[in-house]
């Protein structure tokens, strides 16, 4: 027998025995709710007329039983389910299901073991069933069945579902008839997920369950709220508004970073051509242990002069799991800082935190998520600078959505502010000095604004979460600090996944796998996922062309889109400029030689590392070269003088940027620089030979011969991946060099000089010596 019948034939039996059937179907026209004691309009009437005291119950049901019940359909959603018509399961009502108030029993018609319950009606003979339904049950988390994240956190109650279904259904309790009908009629009309029939059928209570069902609880507390203003009910709107004011301010937030973040805006925008963030998105590997995210690995050095560090795989923490970490006392962490070198993945990660909350898929118990970015911080400043606004105008005037949100002064608030891009803010801040602010209504200076944020005096119930680069964020005194975590990039398994999720076509994400994976320094770059995708753009251009993909793709041409990039970047987040003012001044061309210059006299000391002393002693400044640049970046050791460290972001990118020094002096001013300290053989026996192509490139074979395997073999191959016309004069044209300026002649003499340095070479150079002549002719043979 089913539970289904057995159980009607419980209800029979109880009847027969004690002749109360017509009593107890009263009792039963109307079972409780799923939602609770939410009662309509109707079911009060029918009260008036069905009053049971509680002794007359107890008298009339002497069993626990004995009564009988509508059929009842088993939902696998609710304990007891509204008669109404068919309607489907949703998370709603599954997570709502009926509670049991003292000294009640609740027949759970899903049970499966209701075939043997002679003994439990035994134990139970005491009890009686209470018809009445109980309050609103508190928020349920649901069951890990629906949960899509490993820790999805709890609503807070005011915007959790029974709180907004009681509010709207006490509104249009209020309503007359007419009243009502027109609500109906213009809710229908309006809304284009609601039939007619839906609309019309049922009581109050079955209407507000039918449009959380459909709309969703925001979106059906929304169109009530605007319904209720069309139909002239503006004083029930303005309450219902009152009322759910927490779960209205969500909604917008919610709405504001889906439409900022759900769409991945990468390079330059095309019509047509975006991706949606869910669709490419590889989570990058974060780790809790940082030490300056430099992929320590190269081509041909088994280890670099100076040894990097990395992490280890039980330090990484998942990007929406940063506010579970603990302190060391075990106290959850209220200030994590993010860092990373450029084009790790940051902004990206802010994306897909900001948007997995707006979809509730992670961190639900967060109620809201604000993003105060400190380039709007900044902006604010050079506005004006004796401005002072109070935090809360500031959250008011980037976020209009969250104005008059004073609950976030409240303990019950738990909610997360987003401090990207800490490089943008170029003021130096006074960590010790900044008067202290205790409220969120204060007005101050900006600077002062962002010490007590990060101090904890502002915003006391927030998690804070900061990112920027490494050399930025160090100023943050570590007491204000509570975790630094450092995202370190993909894994090789990542960088496949995220080529292939890229494209539809998978045989040409297989062949793109396949092609980037045969130059070994392209792969170690291809950590960056800003790299991944300029392999995917590129590639995907290449392999439209005939028999492309034969040969190991060029390397020279990736670095030079790379400097571009950051350059490009470097003018716009930190000084402004638009996409279409993007010349780069005599200062940006120089700043450019004298970071060559430094990489180059690195090289020649064998030193993958610099000081502070050194970024001076070439005239930079050291914000410039180690934050603002995005080609550095901050080691997370010091000597023991307690010296600070920097390196490139690769020890390759430092071989290039010393190639592209020598190859700008010799171009723009006819120097080679690396003639000095060699003995020129006979071939050049005038000066000006040696200022030709072909004597740079012999210099460069000098010294990469004269040295170990790998000090200069790469430097050899950008160098002469530079002296192709492809490089220097199509991508650097107009950037670092002047439109229409001569291109470098003479390369039939170096090409016959790297044939010639082939044929003679040792063993283990040959390979280079024919990638750079690759590198040159840009030709596969």
């Amino acid at each position: 027998m089913d539970p289904d019948t057995e159980v009607e034939s419980i209800f029979r039996q109880g009847n027969e025995e004690e002749g109360e059937e017509e009593d107890e179907k009263k009792k039963w026209k109307r079972p409780p709710s799923s939602y609770g004691s939410m009662k309509s309009d109707s079911e009060e009437m029918e009260e008036e007329e069905e009053e049971y005291e509680e002794d007359d119950v107890a008298e009339a049901c002497p069993s626990p039983v004995a009564t009988a019940q509508p059929d009842i359909t088993d939902h696998e959603g609710t304990g007891l389910q509204l008669t109404r018509p068919d309607s489907p399961e949703t998370l709603y009502t599954m997570t709502t299901l009926q509670t049991k108030p003292p000294g009640a029993v609740v027949i759970d018609t899903r049970s499966s073991d209701l075939e043997d319950n002679s003994d439990d009606d035994e134990e139970d003979a005491d009890e009686v069933i209470v018809c009445d339904s109980p309050e609103p049950p508190e928020p349920v988390e649901p069951d890990d069945a629906v949960q899509n994240d490993l820790q999805p956190g709890i609503l807070h109650p005011e915007q959790d579902l029974p709180h907004i279904f009681k509010s709207i259904q006490n509104k249009l309790t209020g309503l007359t008839r007419e009243e009502l009908y027109k609500f109906k009629m213009w809710f229908y009309q309006w809304e284009p997920g609601i039939t007619l029939q839906q609309v019309m059928e049922g009581d109050i209570l079955d209407f507000v369950d039918r449009i959380i069902e459909t709309l969703g609880q925001d979106r059906a507390l929304l169109h009530t709220i605007s319904t209720l203003e069309n139909v002239s009910k503006q004083a029930e709107a303005s309450e219902l508004r009152n009322q759910c004011k927490r779960a209205l301010s969500r909604f917008h937030l919610k709405q504001y970073l889906i439409r900022k973040h759900q769409v991945i805006r990468e390079g330059v925008v095309r019509a047509g051509k975006q991706n949606l963030l869910d669709n490419i998105y590889i989570e990058p590997q974060i780790s809790t242990c940082g030490y300056g995210g430099v992929e320590p690995s190269h081509e041909f050095r088994s280890q670099l002069p100076t040894p990097i560090q990395v992490p280890s795989a039980d330090t990484f923490v998942g990007v929406n799991n940063l506010f579970r970490l603990k302190k060391a006392d075990g106290q959850p962490v209220r200030t994590v800082v993010t860092t990373g070198i450029a084009g790790i993945g940051m902004t990206v990660s802010v994306g897909k935190v900001a948007l997995d909350w707006a979809e509730l898929r992670a961190n639900r118990d967060l109620q809201f998520i604000i993003k105060l970015s400190f380039r709007t911080f900044w902006h604010l400043r050079n506005k004006n600078c004796e401005t002072f606004m109070s935090i809360m105008e500031v959250i008011e005037y980037y976020h209009p959505e969250c104005k008059d949100m004073k609950y976030l002064d409240q303990e019950d608030c738990k909610f997360l502010i987003i401090m990207d891009s800490f490089d943008c803010y170029q003021a130096t801040l006074d960590w010790e000095n900044a008067p202290v602010i205790n409220d969120n209504h204060t007005q101050a200076h900006p600077d002062v604004l962002i010490v007590n944020i990060i101090r904890g005096t502002v915003l006391r119930g927030a998690h804070v979460w900061i990112l920027g680069r490494r050399a930025a964020v160090t100023q943050i005194p570590s007491k204000f600090i509570d975790a630094v975590t450092e995202i370190q990039g993909f894994s090789d398994e990542m960088k496949d996944e995220y080529l292939t999720k890229r494209f539809s076509d998978k045989n040409l994400a297989a062949k793109i796998v396949a092609h980037y994976k045969r130059l070994p320094t392209l792969r170690m770059l291809a950590r960056q996922p800003f790299v991944c995708w300029m392999m995917a753009t590129v590639f995907e251009r290449c392999f439209r062309y005939q028999d492309y993909g034969a040969r190991p793709p060029r390397l020279t041409t990736f670095y030079v889109n790379i400097t571009i990039v950051q350059m490009n970047r470097r003018l716009q987040f930190y000084y402004g400029k638009g996409d279409h003012d993007l010349k780069w001044s005599s200062e940006d061309k120089a700043q450019l030689t004298k970071m060559g210059k430094m990489a180059f006299k690195m090289l020649e000391r064998n030193s993958s590392v610099f000081y502070e002393d050194d970024v001076k002693e070439y005239g930079l400044k050291l914000t410039e070269v180690t934050v603002l640049s995005g080609m550095c970046t901050e080691l997370s050791t010091a000597t023991s003088d307690g010296r600070k460290m920097y390196c490139f972001v690769h020890f390759t990118f430092q071989e290039f940027m010393a190639a592209l020094y020598v190859f700008t002096m010799f171009r723009t001013e006819g120097k080679n620089v690396l003639e000095s300290g060699l003995h020129m053989p006979k071939i050049f026996t005038s000066k000006d030979q040696t200022k030709s192509a072909a004597g740079l490139v012999h210099c460069a074979l000098e010294r990469t011969f004269a040295a170990q395997l790998g000090e200069y073999d790469m430097f050899l191959r950008f160098l002469c991946g530079l002296l192709s016309p492809e490089c220097h004069d199509e991508q650097l044209g107009g950037y670092l060099y002047r439109h229409n300026a001569p291109k470098v002649g003479g390369l039939d003499e170096v090409q016959r000089l790297l044939e010639k340095t082939i044929q003679s070479a040792p063993g283990n150079r040959v390979e280079n010596l024919k990638e750079c002549l690759r590198e040159m002719t840009q030709e596969d043979e």
